[in-house]
């Protein structure tokens, strides 16, 4: 699992968070995600990275400016998190 973490300039309500969450949803097979106005932010959870360039596009598409892009492995947390090995 990859964490990707965006920063969003732009958005501003929590109508904004949803409309960048289902635009994400429905262009990238992802597991999770979540987005904050007041960090400007949107964290995805995916099974294989997504390129930087097509992210960028797709936020762009829905109205957004992505200033940056970052990601990490994922390891799932938690009590059942340490039994899935």
């Amino acid at each position: 699992m990859v964490k990707i973490t965006v920063g969003i300039e732009g958005m501003a309500c929590g109508m904004c968070e949803a409309h960048i969450n289902k635009t994400v949803r429905n262009a990238f097979q992802v597991k999770k995600v979540t987005s904050s106005h007041t960090k400007k932010q949107t964290v995805i959870l995916a099974e294989t990275d997504i390129p930087e360039q097509e992210l960028k596009n797709v936020v762009a598409k829905a109205g957004y400016d992505a200033v940056s892009v970052s990601s990490e492995p994922y390891e799932k947390k938690g009590l059942f998190g340490r039994f899935g090995r």
